[in-house]
Protein backbone atom coordinates (compact mmCIF):
# COMPACT_ATOMS: atom_id res chain seq x y z
CA UNK A 1 0.00 0.00 0.00
CA UNK A 2 1.03 3.66 -0.94
CA UNK A 3 2.55 5.75 2.19
CA UNK A 4 1.03 9.08 2.24
CA UNK A 5 2.22 10.42 5.49
CA UNK A 6 5.22 9.74 7.79
CA UNK A 7 6.44 10.08 11.14
CA UNK A 8 9.97 10.60 11.98
CA UNK A 9 11.17 10.45 15.54
CA UNK A 10 15.23 11.55 15.34
CA UNK A 11 17.67 11.26 17.46
CA UNK A 12 21.35 11.46 17.58
CA UNK A 13 22.50 7.54 16.19
CA UNK A 14 18.77 5.91 16.40
CA UNK A 15 15.73 7.08 13.95
CA UNK A 16 12.35 5.72 14.59
CA UNK A 17 9.74 5.36 11.48
CA UNK A 18 6.12 5.23 11.37
CA UNK A 19 3.89 5.50 8.13
CA UNK A 20 0.24 5.15 7.58
CA UNK A 21 -1.71 5.36 4.17
CA UNK A 22 -4.81 7.77 3.29
CA UNK A 23 -6.82 5.42 5.28
CA UNK A 24 -5.02 5.85 8.38
CA UNK A 25 -3.89 2.14 8.60
CA UNK A 26 -0.19 1.27 9.65
CA UNK A 27 1.97 0.34 6.94
CA UNK A 28 5.63 1.09 8.54
CA UNK A 29 6.99 1.08 11.60
CA UNK A 30 10.78 0.82 11.21
CA UNK A 31 14.02 1.57 13.40
CA UNK A 32 16.59 2.46 11.20
CA UNK A 33 20.67 3.88 12.16
CA UNK A 34 21.55 7.29 10.98
CA UNK A 35 23.30 6.43 8.19
CA UNK A 36 20.36 4.01 7.02
CA UNK A 37 17.46 7.05 6.86
CA UNK A 38 18.05 9.20 3.64
CA UNK A 39 18.54 5.45 1.51
CA UNK A 40 14.97 4.02 3.05
CA UNK A 41 13.69 7.30 2.26
CA UNK A 42 14.93 7.55 -1.48
CA UNK A 43 13.38 4.00 -2.03
CA UNK A 44 9.58 5.41 -1.27
CA UNK A 45 7.30 7.44 -3.27
CA UNK A 46 6.88 11.31 -2.47
CA UNK A 47 4.70 11.61 0.98
CA UNK A 48 4.32 14.14 3.85
CA UNK A 49 7.07 13.60 6.27
CA UNK A 50 6.76 15.61 9.80
CA UNK A 51 9.49 15.99 12.71
CA UNK A 52 9.67 17.56 16.02
CA UNK A 53 12.12 21.43 15.57
CA UNK A 54 14.64 19.96 17.50
CA UNK A 55 18.27 19.77 17.53
CA UNK A 56 19.34 18.67 13.92
CA UNK A 57 16.02 19.02 12.56
CA UNK A 58 16.71 21.68 9.81
CA UNK A 59 19.60 19.57 8.42
CA UNK A 60 17.26 16.55 8.11
CA UNK A 61 14.72 18.83 6.64
CA UNK A 62 16.28 20.19 3.89
CA UNK A 63 18.11 16.65 2.90
CA UNK A 64 15.11 14.39 2.75
CA UNK A 65 13.03 17.81 0.98
CA UNK A 66 15.95 17.22 -1.42
CA UNK A 67 14.70 13.40 -2.02
CA UNK A 68 10.86 15.03 -3.13
CA UNK A 69 9.09 14.68 0.11
CA UNK A 70 7.11 17.39 2.02
CA UNK A 71 8.94 17.95 5.25
CA UNK A 72 7.15 19.77 8.08
CA UNK A 73 8.67 20.49 11.07
CA UNK A 74 6.25 21.11 14.33
CA UNK A 75 7.67 22.57 18.11
CA UNK A 76 8.04 19.55 20.75
CA UNK A 77 5.31 20.64 22.48
CA UNK A 78 2.52 20.62 19.89
CA UNK A 79 3.46 17.39 19.62
CA UNK A 80 3.49 15.86 23.34
CA UNK A 81 -0.56 15.39 23.68
CA UNK A 82 -0.66 13.20 20.91
CA UNK A 83 1.44 10.65 22.81
CA UNK A 84 -0.23 7.81 23.71
CA UNK A 85 0.41 6.22 27.38
CA UNK A 86 3.85 5.62 27.96
CA UNK A 87 6.70 7.34 25.99
CA UNK A 88 9.07 5.71 23.79
CA UNK A 89 10.66 6.21 19.98
CA UNK A 90 7.71 4.53 18.70
CA UNK A 91 5.11 6.11 20.37
CA UNK A 92 6.88 9.66 19.65
CA UNK A 93 7.21 8.62 15.81
CA UNK A 94 2.94 7.58 16.06
CA UNK A 95 2.36 10.57 17.79
CA UNK A 96 4.23 13.31 15.11
CA UNK A 97 2.37 11.17 11.86
CA UNK A 98 -0.31 11.55 13.85
CA UNK A 99 0.26 15.68 14.77
CA UNK A 100 1.40 16.33 11.25
CA UNK A 101 -1.63 15.79 10.07
CA UNK A 102 -3.76 17.92 11.98
CA UNK A 103 -5.36 21.38 10.05
CA UNK A 104 -4.61 23.57 13.13
CA UNK A 105 -1.14 22.24 13.83
CA UNK A 106 1.94 24.92 13.60
CA UNK A 107 4.69 24.43 11.78
CA UNK A 108 7.87 25.98 11.90
CA UNK A 109 9.91 26.88 8.70
CA UNK A 110 12.45 25.42 7.36
CA UNK A 111 15.82 27.38 7.71
CA UNK A 112 18.60 27.47 5.22
CA UNK A 113 22.18 26.51 6.42
CA UNK A 114 23.17 30.43 5.57
CA UNK A 115 20.48 31.49 8.33
CA UNK A 116 21.58 28.91 10.08
CA UNK A 117 25.10 29.90 9.75
CA UNK A 118 24.32 32.99 10.84
CA UNK A 119 23.03 31.62 14.59
CA UNK A 120 25.57 29.71 15.16
CA UNK A 121 27.93 33.22 14.88
CA UNK A 122 24.98 35.00 17.20
CA UNK A 123 24.98 32.06 20.16
CA UNK A 124 29.25 31.80 19.77
CA UNK A 125 28.99 35.97 20.41
CA UNK A 126 26.77 35.22 23.27
CA UNK A 127 29.11 32.73 24.41
CA UNK A 128 31.89 34.75 24.27
CA UNK A 129 30.20 37.80 25.89
CA UNK A 130 28.93 35.37 29.01
CA UNK A 131 32.83 33.98 29.37
CA UNK A 132 33.75 37.68 29.21
CA UNK A 133 31.54 38.57 32.01
CA UNK A 134 32.74 35.82 34.38
CA UNK A 135 36.61 36.81 33.62
CA UNK A 136 35.68 40.55 34.34
CA UNK A 137 33.47 39.37 37.50
CA UNK A 138 36.88 37.11 38.72
CA UNK A 139 39.78 39.78 38.52
CA UNK A 140 36.97 42.77 40.23
CA UNK A 141 36.83 39.87 43.24
CA UNK A 142 40.56 38.65 43.39
CA UNK A 143 41.79 42.48 43.77
CA UNK A 144 38.88 43.21 46.14
CA UNK A 145 40.29 40.91 48.10
CA UNK A 146 43.74 43.16 48.62
CA UNK A 147 41.83 46.33 48.58
CA UNK A 148 41.89 47.11 45.12
CA UNK A 149 38.17 47.82 43.70
CA UNK A 150 37.63 48.65 40.10
CA UNK A 151 35.52 51.65 39.05
CA UNK A 152 32.40 50.19 37.25
CA UNK A 153 32.16 49.89 33.36
CA UNK A 154 34.39 46.65 31.53
CA UNK A 155 36.57 49.21 30.11
CA UNK A 156 37.85 50.59 34.22
CA UNK A 157 38.41 46.91 34.26
CA UNK A 158 40.96 46.35 31.59
CA UNK A 159 42.38 50.01 32.00
CA UNK A 160 43.08 48.68 35.99
CA UNK A 161 45.04 45.44 34.11
CA UNK A 162 47.05 47.43 31.49
CA UNK A 163 48.26 49.46 34.89
CA UNK A 164 49.08 46.36 36.26
CA UNK A 165 51.17 45.41 33.67
CA UNK A 166 53.49 48.39 34.02
CA UNK A 167 53.31 49.28 37.23
CA UNK A 168 53.37 47.33 40.27
CA UNK A 169 50.25 47.88 42.92
CA UNK A 170 50.73 48.34 46.78
CA UNK A 171 49.53 45.52 48.49
CA UNK A 172 49.16 43.16 45.88
CA UNK A 173 51.31 40.32 46.08
CA UNK A 174 53.55 39.04 43.13
CA UNK A 175 51.05 35.82 42.67
CA UNK A 176 48.69 36.81 42.87
CA UNK A 177 49.77 39.62 40.16
CA UNK A 178 50.85 37.41 37.56
CA UNK A 179 47.26 35.54 37.83
CA UNK A 180 45.28 38.90 36.89
CA UNK A 181 47.54 39.30 34.05
CA UNK A 182 46.69 36.30 32.61
CA UNK A 183 42.94 36.60 33.00
CA UNK A 184 43.63 40.22 30.99
CA UNK A 185 45.35 38.23 28.33
CA UNK A 186 42.18 35.52 28.05
CA UNK A 187 40.34 38.89 28.33
CA UNK A 188 42.16 40.16 25.41
CA UNK A 189 41.99 37.08 23.26
CA UNK A 190 38.55 37.32 23.55
CA UNK A 191 37.35 40.73 22.63
CA UNK A 192 39.77 40.54 19.75
CA UNK A 193 37.22 37.28 18.86
CA UNK A 194 34.10 39.11 19.51
CA UNK A 195 34.70 41.78 17.20
CA UNK A 196 35.81 39.35 14.75
CA UNK A 197 32.43 37.74 15.17
CA UNK A 198 30.79 41.30 14.94
CA UNK A 199 32.26 42.05 11.71
CA UNK A 200 31.03 38.73 10.06
CA UNK A 201 27.39 40.02 11.26
CA UNK A 202 28.08 43.38 9.65
CA UNK A 203 29.31 41.53 6.48
CA UNK A 204 26.10 39.25 6.10
CA UNK A 205 23.78 42.43 7.22
CA UNK A 206 24.74 44.40 4.10
CA UNK A 207 23.85 41.83 2.05
CA UNK A 208 20.42 40.75 4.16
CA UNK A 209 17.39 42.88 2.71
CA UNK A 210 15.14 42.11 5.24
CA UNK A 211 17.97 43.02 7.42
CA UNK A 212 18.44 45.69 6.51
CA UNK A 213 14.83 46.69 6.85
CA UNK A 214 15.01 45.76 10.17
CA UNK A 215 17.54 47.83 11.47
CA UNK A 216 15.37 51.08 10.69
CA UNK A 217 13.15 50.22 13.44
CA UNK A 218 14.02 52.42 16.70
CA UNK A 219 15.64 49.93 19.46
CA UNK A 220 16.63 47.55 16.83
CA UNK A 221 20.37 47.30 15.82
CA UNK A 222 22.41 45.13 13.90
CA UNK A 223 22.77 42.10 16.13
CA UNK A 224 18.91 42.34 16.59
CA UNK A 225 17.94 42.60 12.59
CA UNK A 226 20.31 39.76 11.90
CA UNK A 227 19.21 37.47 15.01
CA UNK A 228 15.80 38.38 13.58
CA UNK A 229 16.50 38.01 9.91
CA UNK A 230 17.51 34.56 10.61
CA UNK A 231 15.78 33.14 13.06
CA UNK A 232 11.98 33.90 10.77
CA UNK A 233 12.62 33.25 7.41
CA UNK A 234 9.11 32.81 6.70
CA UNK A 235 7.24 35.89 8.60
CA UNK A 236 3.72 33.87 6.74
CA UNK A 237 3.61 31.38 9.09
CA UNK A 238 2.33 34.25 11.70
CA UNK A 239 -0.62 35.09 11.07
CA UNK A 240 -0.18 38.90 12.85
CA UNK A 241 1.79 40.88 15.09
CA UNK A 242 0.45 39.69 18.29
CA UNK A 243 0.94 36.27 17.55
CA UNK A 244 4.50 37.02 16.60
CA UNK A 245 5.02 38.96 19.95
CA UNK A 246 3.33 35.37 21.95
CA UNK A 247 5.75 33.62 20.17
CA UNK A 248 8.28 35.40 22.05
CA UNK A 249 6.82 35.05 24.67
CA UNK A 250 6.50 38.94 25.26
CA UNK A 251 2.60 38.51 25.41
CA UNK A 252 0.92 38.30 29.28
CA UNK A 253 0.09 34.47 30.32
CA UNK A 254 -3.19 33.66 30.54
CA UNK A 255 -5.26 31.66 33.02
CA UNK A 256 -9.13 32.46 31.97
CA UNK A 257 -11.94 30.21 32.89
CA UNK A 258 -16.07 31.02 32.96
CA UNK A 259 -16.05 33.89 31.15
CA UNK A 260 -13.97 35.51 33.10
CA UNK A 261 -9.63 36.50 31.69
CA UNK A 262 -7.00 36.42 34.15
CA UNK A 263 -3.36 37.83 32.91
CA UNK A 264 -0.43 37.24 34.51
CA UNK A 265 3.37 38.16 34.01
CA UNK A 266 4.92 37.52 29.98
CA UNK A 267 4.97 33.66 29.00
CA UNK A 268 8.46 33.56 28.19
CA UNK A 269 8.35 31.29 26.34
CA UNK A 270 9.75 30.95 22.96
CA UNK A 271 13.47 31.97 22.05
CA UNK A 272 14.55 33.80 24.90
CA UNK A 273 17.86 35.25 23.13
CA UNK A 274 15.25 37.30 20.52
CA UNK A 275 13.47 38.07 23.34
CA UNK A 276 16.44 39.22 25.29
CA UNK A 277 17.53 41.41 22.31
CA UNK A 278 14.54 43.20 21.87
CA UNK A 279 14.04 44.27 26.15
CA UNK A 280 17.50 45.75 25.59
CA UNK A 281 16.92 47.53 22.64
CA UNK A 282 13.16 48.67 24.09
CA UNK A 283 15.64 49.81 27.23
CA UNK A 284 16.99 51.85 24.77
CA UNK A 285 14.04 53.81 23.72
CA UNK A 286 12.66 54.24 26.98
CA UNK A 287 15.73 56.20 28.11
CA UNK A 288 15.72 58.51 24.98
CA UNK A 289 11.84 58.87 25.73
CA UNK A 290 11.64 62.26 27.12
CA UNK A 291 13.58 63.88 23.60
CA UNK A 292 11.27 61.55 21.80
CA UNK A 293 8.97 63.93 20.02
CA UNK A 294 6.92 61.44 17.78
CA UNK A 295 4.04 59.20 18.83
CA UNK A 296 6.72 56.48 19.84
CA UNK A 297 8.15 59.03 22.30
CA UNK A 298 4.19 60.43 23.35
CA UNK A 299 2.91 56.68 24.35
CA UNK A 300 6.03 55.28 26.12
CA UNK A 301 5.86 58.91 28.09
CA UNK A 302 2.21 58.45 28.56
CA UNK A 303 3.02 54.63 29.73
CA UNK A 304 6.01 55.50 32.31
CA UNK A 305 2.99 57.90 33.94
CA UNK A 306 0.61 54.64 34.78
CA UNK A 307 3.14 51.68 34.75
CA UNK A 308 6.63 50.94 35.81
CA UNK A 309 9.72 51.05 34.29
CA UNK A 310 10.24 47.27 33.63
CA UNK A 311 6.62 46.85 32.88
CA UNK A 312 6.87 49.94 29.88
CA UNK A 313 10.32 48.10 28.82
CA UNK A 314 8.80 44.82 27.91
CA UNK A 315 5.43 46.62 26.27
CA UNK A 316 8.05 48.63 24.17
CA UNK A 317 9.83 45.46 23.26
CA UNK A 318 6.16 43.59 22.67
CA UNK A 319 5.63 46.74 20.17
CA UNK A 320 8.75 46.22 18.72
CA UNK A 321 7.97 42.72 17.55
CA UNK A 322 4.91 43.82 16.14
CA UNK A 323 6.57 46.18 13.80
CA UNK A 324 9.28 43.83 12.89
CA UNK A 325 6.64 41.39 11.87
CA UNK A 326 5.13 43.76 9.52
CA UNK A 327 7.97 44.97 8.43
CA UNK A 328 9.01 41.42 7.44
CA UNK A 329 5.93 40.16 6.26
CA UNK A 330 5.22 43.49 4.35
CA UNK A 331 8.40 44.00 2.67
CA UNK A 332 8.79 47.77 3.78
CA UNK A 333 11.11 49.49 6.03
CA UNK A 334 9.50 51.26 9.22
CA UNK A 335 7.65 54.46 9.09
CA UNK A 336 7.23 56.38 12.32
CA UNK A 337 3.71 56.77 13.09
CA UNK A 338 2.18 60.57 12.70
CA UNK A 339 1.52 62.78 15.26
CA UNK A 340 -2.47 62.25 16.28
Amino acid sequence: MTITTIGIDIAKSVFQLHGVDEAGTVVLRKKLRRSAVLEALRDLEPCLVGMEACATAHYWAREISALGHEVKLMPPVYVKPYVKRQKNDMADAEAICEAVTRPTMRFVPIKSADRQGVLVLHRTRDLLMRQRTMLLNAVRGHLAEFGIIAPQGPRKVMEMITNLRDTEAPGLPEIARSVVLSLGLQLDALVSEIHALERQLLAWHRQDTASQRLETIPGVGIITATALAASVPDPSVFRSGRQFAAFLGLTPRQNSSGGKDRLGRISKMGDGYLRRLLVVGATSVIRRAETNPSATGVWVRSLLTRKPVRVTTVAMANKTARIAWAVLARGETYRAPAMA
